[in-house]
């Protein structure tokens, strides 16, 4: 990509109305547009980033065996009858609307209803279980407040995968797959070593449920960690028996504010009796299908990223998710401005063209401003690696390379980059 021919600007400042850290930065650097409170629209530059995370996201779905699938977002109003999520009083965040006929429609929040009636179709005999689908789809919720930017939204992406199995033994078995999956997803989002496997109410279908919350300021959640054992209790069960139960003594816990980036439940048969889904078992005799939920925010998880790696100058991007592998900045010489081909720019076009025709990822600034603009960009975008290619480092056949993270700055020879 030619930065010339980007159409997103940067910004110095973020809207007014813009308290939240990782969207102040998004939107100064060019990666969303804030459409309203909680409603926010993917650039390019930003749609790159989540497309990378739901990538790494979807590789970890299909090796613990989920199979894609795309569900509608209008739901059928008698299946969530069914599970008594239909009301208001039961659940507050539901948007709704009608047909003209005036059939009521509503949209969904979450999948349980959908993919459980589905699954109708599809699950009979015990052969046919275990079975785990998932999906990256929109989802509304009308949230009271979103002034978290992209951590909390009323209209958001979210993978959610359900498991349909035959007994409880086999869906903790499976429950255990999806956990160790979870933590290698955030481990490959940069995330690893913020983020705690945090014990939390299981409801009425399992004794705990487990979260993976990410530690950052900008976090709404209050969580107890244990540094040692890299596990941590969220503050609403932090009980006696939770305390025993993980062989831990409340002093050696921290108190710390984060934000949920993940979650996984068991829902027993919470949603198979209601919706009918049953199968017939070893013995012929019909059973209800045993299920599971796990859940992650693909841009929560990028507003989490900003929150906790940017730093003053812009945002700092993981390898795994950054729009680009190298930020190619080309400073003109005289001969090189107003689209002249000068030595600078003729070296800078050729080593772009090598780049990309290697497979590498690269943004070329190739823009006539200066250089003070284009290094702030450079910074305030995050992408990991920079090359600078000016006068200077042509006298000695080199780019300037700087390391996003770390500021390292070294001299390289071109024809090693």
């Amino acid at each position: 990509m030619r930065q010339s021919q980007l159409f997103t600007k940067t910004r110095r400042e973020a809207p007014k109305d813009e308290v939240a850290k990782n969207a102040q930065l998004l939107i100064r650097a060019g990666f969303i547009n804030k459409e309203m409170a909680g409603v926010y629209s993917y650039l390019p530059l930003g749609l790159r980033v989540l497309n990378k995370i739901v990538g790494v996201i979807r590789e970890e779905m299909n090796s613990i065996g989920g199979q894609e699938v795309s569900l509608t977002a209008l739901q059928d109003k008698k299946n969530w009858e069914l599970t008594n999520r239909w009301d208001d009083k039961v659940v507050d965040n539901w948007f709704k609307t009608a047909l003209k006929n005036g059939t009521e429609l509503g949209l969904g929040f979450t999948h349980e209803e959908a993919l459980t009636a589905l699954m109708k179709d599809h699950i009979r005999s015990f052969r046919d279980l275990p079975v785990a689908a998932y999906q990256f789809q929109t989802k509304f919720r009308n949230e009271a407040r979103a002034k978290s930017g992209i951590l909390r939204g009323r209209e958001f992406l979210m993978k959610d995968l359900y498991s349909f199995c035959r007994d409880q033994k086999e869906q903790d078995a499976f429950y255990e797959k999806a956990k160790q999956a979870y933590v290698r997803i955030f481990d490959r989002l940069g995330l690893g070593a913020e983020t705690y496997i945090t014990f939390a109410s299981g409801g009425s279908f399992s004794k705990y449920s487990h979260e993976f919350q990410t530690l950052t300021e900008a976090g709404e959640d209050i969580i107890y960690i244990h540094k040692k054992k890299k596990i941590a209790i969220n503050k609403e069960v932090l009980t006696d028996e939770v305390l025993k139960d993980l062989g831990i003594k409340k002093e050696e816990l921290v108190e710390k504010k984060a934000v949920e980036v993940g979650n996984i439940f068991s829902l027993g048969t919470r949603f198979s009796e209601p919706l009918g889904l049953v199968y017939t078992n070893e013995e012929g005799k019909p059973a209800p299908v045993v299920m599971g939920s796990y859940g992650i925010g693909p841009g929560r998880v990028m507003g989490t990223i900003v929150e906790v790696h940017a730093d003053e100058k812009g945002l700092v991007w993981p390898e795994a998710v950054a729009p680009f592998e190298v930020h190619l900045v080309a400073i003109f010489d005289k001969a090189s401005v107003d689209g002249k081909i000068g030595p600078v720019r003729k070296a800078a076009d050729d080593l772009y063209k090598k780049l990309s025709d290697k497979g590498v990822e690269v943004l070329f600034d190739d823009r006539d401003t200066t250089a003070g603009e284009k290094f702030g960009d450079s910074d305030l975008i995050g992408i990991p690696t920079r090359y600078v290619i000016s006068e200077k480092t042509l006298a000695t056949d080199s780019v300037e390379k700087k390391d996003r993270l770390t500021g390292k700055v070294e001299m390289v020879k071109i024809k090693e980059v």
